[in-house]
């Protein structure tokens, strides 16, 4: 028995194929294939940068869909479907949206994949795969060490992805990670963490947490295994973690590089309507908390969510400046996205602000890094291209240069300079190649 896993790529590019020379190891299917019994075969394609081999015989194909790569994930759907090859869609949008996914599918799993995947593979093997398989959200990979060697060969960036937990325990209204984890967060064992990461030979981690610091009394232990390990490692976390100088101390002395932080905004007014609690506490637009983060050479990759209600064009190049000024280490000036089944959907479909018929990831007059919605402050124009030259300007070579001569920390040590040096160029090429870029390829 074969089963082939997909990692679907995003879309093309006007005038070529779209090859994202920024991927990362698909850590999904790493794990649904650790899950998959050792007797069935299992290989993998990342549209991302190969051909997928349609013909190739295989008994079931499974396909992990983000809203982003719906289309391009229901149109591979349908090439194996109509040579006859069964498959399965899972992941976050199809769980929201069953009944859209189930038109390209001969099966649906809803929910984590740890409880039921091996039932799947059993149904398969008797021709027996049910329409739909619903399963709870819980803790990561118990028992499961992710497979690794279906990445081999693939070019992918020289760090391992590794999880610690799921979900998140705050209640953005922007988020869909909150709304399929119910604002639950679910831990994986430490011991089973540490030896993960002894199994692959890499020293750089990237913890795909959506907030490693949600609980800090669990991270704390964490971090005191990394500490032996001798890694360099990079997650995401919310800003709120510079109040507490222990759970500080423990993440530096573990190998922290520094997070993803999402900042949103800078406007307290627009991160009390998005409901990001954590950071407004002691609002002083970040002073604080942003000297905390140099003092202890943290890189920094800002995360801004522009588009809400008291954002202007004026306000987004405040935003840019605020980036600049503070030489973040990356900075992404992402477009406010209305993710289904969120409560900004809701609002935003209640309101009749949303563009593109409300599935903006399925229109065909849709682009990449453009506007779904009708904004209160500006146009939906105005805000695509305030985005743009935001993304343009903090990219440009000058800002490159400018940002990299920060000593207290793109220039702390080497490793953090090397850091800067690698993956820099790499993600400011992606920034301007992937711009206007439409979903699927017919």
């Amino acid at each position: 028995m074969k089963v082939t896993l997909i990692k679907p790529n995003i879309g093309r590019m006007e005038d070529r194929a779209y090859i994202d020379e920024g991927r990362m190891e698909p850590l999904n299917l790493g794990v649904l294939a650790a899950l998959t019994p050792a007797h069935v075969e299992v290989v993998m394609y990342d549209d991302r940068m190969e051909s997928i081999p349609y013909d190739e015989p295989t008994d079931l194909v499974a396909i992990t869909v983000e809203t982003y790569t719906a289309r391009r994930s229901y149109e591979i759907a349908d090439e194996f479907r109509a040579r006859g090859v069964p498959v399965i869609l899972g992941g976050i949008h199809p769980t929201f949206l069953p009944h859209e996914a189930a038109e390209h599918a001969d099966s649906l799993y809803l929910g984590d994949a740890e409880t039921q995947w091996a039932q799947v593979i059993d149904d398969v093997s008797h021709r027996q795969l049910k329409p739909i398989y619903r399963a709870p959200t819980g803790k990561p990979q118990p028992g499961t060490l992710t497979r690794r060697d279906i990445y081999r060969g693939k070019g992918y960036l020289p760090i391992s992805l590794v999880q610690f937990s799921r979900g998140c325990r705050f209640a953005c209204s922007f988020c869909a990670v909150t709304r399929y984890f119910d604002r639950q967060q679910f831990y994986r064992d430490v011991k089973e963490v540490v030896a993960e990461i002894e199994s692959q030979p890499r020293r750089l981690i990237f913890f795909v947490d959506d907030n490693i610091n949600s609980y800090p009394e669990l991270s704390l232990k964490l971090y005191r295994e990394l500490k032996s390990l001798k890694i360099r490692w990079v997650s995401q976390s919310t800003i709120d973690m510079t109040a507490d100088p222990a759970l500080m101390d423990a993440m530096l002395e573990s190998g922290c590089l520094g997070h993803v932080v999402g900042f949103e905004s800078i406007d307290p007014r627009n991160l009390k309507q998005m409901r990001k609690a954590s950071n407004l506490p002691r609002w002083e637009k970040y002073g604080r908390q942003l000297s905390i983060l140099r003092e202890y050479g943290l890189q920094t990759w800002a995360a801004f969510l522009l588009g809400y209600d008291y954002d202007t064009p004026a306000s987004i190049r405040d935003t840019l400046d605020f980036a600049l000024t503070n030489k973040f280490t990356f900075a992404a000036f992402n477009i406010l996205m209305p993710y289904p089944e969120t409560p900004l959907y809701r609002t935003l479909e209640t309101e009749g602000r949303l563009l593109y018929d409300g599935k903006w990831w399925l229109h065909p007059d849709y682009r990449f890094n453009h506007a779904a919605f009708v904004p209160k402050s500006c146009t939906p124009e105005e805000l695509t291209q305030a985005c743009w030259e935001a993304r343009s300007r903090f990219n440009s070579l000058g800002s490159l240069v400018r940002r990299a001569l920060d000593f207290k920390t793109n220039m702390r040590s080497p490793v953090r300079f090397a850091t800067y040096l690698n993956f820099n160029p790499i993600f400011r090429k992606e920034v301007f190649k992937k711009q206007g870029m439409r979903f699927g390829v017919h």
